[in-house]
């Protein structure tokens, strides 16, 4: 199945996808804890979450020991990569030049953040 026929995940799925992703593998019990440092978020509701993103193929579960061990069904990246192109598309009208103008005109960029997309550039002109 490709990454675009299920990855919708909600703001909520995607802060699971942050912990998932961080740790590479978790039970609802160590997602629910990391989660929990952020926010106010009761167990049952991670837990229900959780059973739901597997559901969508999010996430996959290893069943085999009594406490479930779940990971991403996707790369950081891939995901990273998926969702920048749909809102690429349906938000800025396919525009990448106005993503990265609202992206650094209404973000603090550092100076070596700056460095940094400067040399993407550079070899970007170079290819």
């Amino acid at each position: 199945m490709s990454v675009a026929k299920y990855l919708k995940p909600t703001e909520s799925e995607l802060e699971i996808l942050q912990v998932l992703w961080e740790k590479q593998n978790a039970s609802v019990r160590d997602v629910h804890e990391e989660l929990a440092k952020v926010k106010d978020v009761g167990y049952t509701t991670t837990l229900k979450l959780m059973q739901i993103m597997f559901e969508k193929g999010l996430v996959k579960r290893d069943a085999s020991f009594k406490t479930h061990i779940y990971e991403a069904s996707v790369s950081k990246k891939k995901a990273q990569k998926h969702l920048l192109k749909k809102m690429i598309n349906t938000l800025f009208s396919g525009s990448s030049t106005e993503l990265v103008i609202q992206a650094l005109g209404n973000h603090k960029t550092s100076p070596e953040e700056l460095n940094e997309i400067q040399q993407f550039l550079d070899n970007l002109k170079k290819r």
